[in-house]
């Protein structure tokens, strides 16, 4: 059975696709929820650029068009779910290990909606493990790089991303400067990227309760 909350917020993201448009679609429990709704609602959309090769076959499934990036361009909405959310929309994700291609869809799209339930909204970062992609190769080194900003890395074992590298699971942040953070990860030789959305957070965040009401937050400065 679909958690409420989840069915909430992705059936309200059903109202920000129109039709004709070009999508980027995410990865994660809550997307799929969002697949099948978009699918069964019967909008007609031009196709999708998909964050990972499941979402791609979900969204094939529908009969629906998935793009490559290259090709269609600028997209006019993303849309995704997210582990953790703070009150300025700053997002942990990769979870579910897609966290790269979900970081470039969303930065070439000119919004990004997330959706999530209750219990992914915290007033800080960081109880949620921060993933990091990396080269294999450099795993090792990043994991030392990554104790010396003060976390516990740990490699997910048995988990290649789409993009054949490996992810460690940072414990231990309090993430106080989510921007900085970021920045400071991702300029580790080796690393790809990490899941700190932050310098590119969510515009607006669906939020589903378990009463199946929705809370609507937008970022400051969105439109």
């Amino acid at each position: 059975m679909v958690h409420p909350g989840k069915q909430a917020a992705a059936m309200a993201a059903l109202d920000h696709v129109q039709n004709d448009s070009l999508l980027g679609v995410g990865t994660g429990s809550t997307v799929n929820v969002f697949i099948d709704a978009l699918a069964a609602a019967g909008t007609r959309i031009k196709g999708a650029v998909a964050s990972s090769v499941a979402t791609a076959e979900r969204l094939t499934s529908h009969g629906i068009d998935v793009l490559d990036l290259n090709l269609a361009g600028q997209l006019e909405l993303y849309i995704d779910g997210a582990d953790e959310s703070d009150p300025q929309l700053r997002l942990i994700k990769g979870g579910g290990g897609a966290l790269t291609r979900e970081k470039i869809i969303a930065s070439a799209s000119r919004e990004f909606i997330c959706i999530v339930d209750q219990s992914k909204q915290v007033e800080v970062l960081g109880e949620f493990p921060l993933p990091v992609e990396v080269i294999p190769m450099a795993r090792s080194f990043v994991a030392r790089e990554i104790v010396r900003l003060g976390a516990d890395p740990e490699y997910r074992e048995g988990a290649a991303t789409d993009n054949g590298n490996i992810i460690l699971d940072c414990h231990g942040f309090s993430i106080t400067d989510p921007v900085a953070l970021e920045a400071a990860i991702n300029a580790i030789p080796g690393v790809v990227t990490n899941g700190l959305f932050a310098a590119r957070g969510a515009d607006l965040l669906l939020v589903g309760h378990d009463n199946g009401d929705v809370t609507t937050h937008q970022a400051a400065g969105a439109d």
